[in-house]
């Protein structure tokens, strides 16, 4: 036989074994199923408009738009847009000293609707009891965990336009403006605190 069919002949079995043992490639994965949150992670939190916000208060509540724009108007024009609101609904008791909890949504704009639990103590010229329904306005946040704290109350904010009142809570750079309607607003209760937490509490201290 010619020298090159032998030399061509073992070129091509050495190459055919040498296939043989090479491992298939194999399928790529598909990538790892997405469990990140629903909402981005980074950046400053979006805000919610003077319309959005009447809007959502005048559904809560179940009032005019004109009496829902007259409370927004002084609550813009002292804090702005507010990145999150909390609708909700509570009990109060108070002779001089009193309780309060309640309950409700946090929203934020593309985050998810999240629990939240409030309860505390006032102290002042007060007197009454009430169960009401709660419209709050949250400024500075920026993820919804950051209201898991103790807010204490503004001295000397409660006001009242158009049959609701509100009045203002601070800690650091988070300012809170609880809105309520109707007969039992118990505005006298603005020396205290409410803490915000994720669970129920049923001691308010």
């Amino acid at each position: 036989m010619d020298r090159r069919v032998l030399l061509a002949s073992g070129l091509s079995l050495v190459a055919g074994q040498a296939l043989a043992q090479t491992p298939p490639p194999q399928p790529q994965a598909p990538p790892p199923p997405d469990h990140g949150p629903l909402y981005p992670g980074g950046g400053p939190a979006e805000t919610y408009s003077h319309d959005e916000i009447v809007r959502s208060l005048s559904d809560f509540f179940g009032v005019t738009a004109e009496a829902a724009g007259a409370i927004i108007e002084k609550v813009f024009k002292d804090n702005g847009r507010p990145t999150g609101y909390i609708a909700g609904e509570e009990g109060s008791v108070a002779i001089t000293v009193g309780l309060r909890y309640g309950q409700g949504l946090l929203y934020m704009k593309n985050r998810q609707p999240q629990k939240v639990y409030w309860q505390g103590p006032s102290v002042g010229w007060d007197l009454g009891g009430n169960a009401s329904r709660v419209f709050t306005l949250a400024y500075a946040i920026q993820a919804p965990d950051e209201i898991y704290q103790r807010f204490p109350g503004v001295e000397g904010t409660a006001y009242v336009v158009g049959g609701m009142g509100v009045n203002y809570q601070r800690a650091d750079t988070i300012t809170l403006a609880p809105i309520r309607a109707g007969v039992g607003l118990r505005l006298g209760a603005n020396l205290g605190y409410l803490a915000y937490t994720r669970e129920r509490h049923f001691l308010p201290f």
